[in-house]
């Protein structure tokens, strides 16, 4: 009982570290991540991928109210997994500061620098008192001086760089296709396929075109593209991962309508 309450108290305090070392605020922070449908992103030689499951929890839901791909500028775009509120305000921030930078500096914003200036922003809601910190993780992708990037923020308030990653539900088994699968010299329709085949593991191996979220942004001329629903169902069809309509069905997720 004592070793309880010992915990409990951590719990409480998000300043406050374990005798062991941990931030169980942080710890929990990244379980909320893991309750959100999962989002991918694939660097290619050509550019950057971004992918994500969007599938709707009833057929009552407007899929286009269902957000988890973004435009930051037009260079730069950022998948979330997680608590979608919080997501939100991250990616306006992120927004504010890339229009602060092009505002001050007149160019562009690096992919780095706006990656570290968010996981900036996010540390600090790991340690002052009366705030939590973030549910959600974000997949920073972009191109910069004609380099493709890709970036991963965590609720601590870390920032990883990466070649193809995944967040979200599922992510040790898509992970692992995307380890399989992946090239460093691999095009951008090879990364599309990569991204959508590795999504597909958490649904079966198939999907409807208004279940899935795509975007890229190519290195030669940078510029954040959001694919349609026709053009998502022309990839998924290429690459033999449109599941029929009789095979359709709502997500059974176990969190709440706010994980997204």
């Amino acid at each position: 009982m004592q070793g309880q309450a010992q915990q409990q108290a951590y719990d409480r305090g998000i300043t406050i570290f374990s005798p062991d070392g941990r931030l169980y605020q942080v710890e929990y922070a990244r379980e909320a991540v893991k309750r959100g449908t999962a989002s991918i992103g694939v660097r290619t030689a050509d550019g950057v991928v971004l992918a994500a499951d969007k599938r709707s929890r009833s057929s009552l839901m407007e899929p286009e109210s269902i957000e988890k791909l973004h435009k930051v500028d037009d260079h730069i775009g950022i998948a979330s997994a997680g608590h979608v509120a919080d997501a939100r305000q991250l990616i306006d921030f992120a927004r504010r500061q890339a229009q602060v930078n092009r505002l001050r500096y007149g160019e562009a914003m690096g992919i780095e620098t706006l990656t570290k200036t968010v996981t900036d922003h996010i540390q600090q809601y790991t340690q002052v008192g009366g705030a939590r910190p973030f549910g959600v993780a974000l997949i920073v992708g972009g191109v910069e001086n004609g380099e493709p990037r890709l970036f991963e923020t965590d609720p601590s308030g870390t920032p990883y760089e990466w070649k193809a990653l995944s967040i979200g539900a599922d992510r040790t088994d898509v992970r692992d296709r995307l380890e399989a699968g992946y090239s460093e010299d691999m095009g951008l329709e090879a990364g599309i396929e990569l991204a959508l085949s590795a999504l597909a593991e958490t649904n079966d191996g198939s999907f409807q075109p208004d279940g899935v979220g795509l975007a890229t942004i190519e290195a030669e001329a940078p510029q954040y593209v959001a694919h349609d629903e026709a053009s998502v169902e022309g990839y998924l069809d290429e690459f033999d991962l449109l599941a029929d309509e009789t095979d359709e069905q709502d997500v059974a997720e176990d969190g709440d309508a706010d994980d997204q």
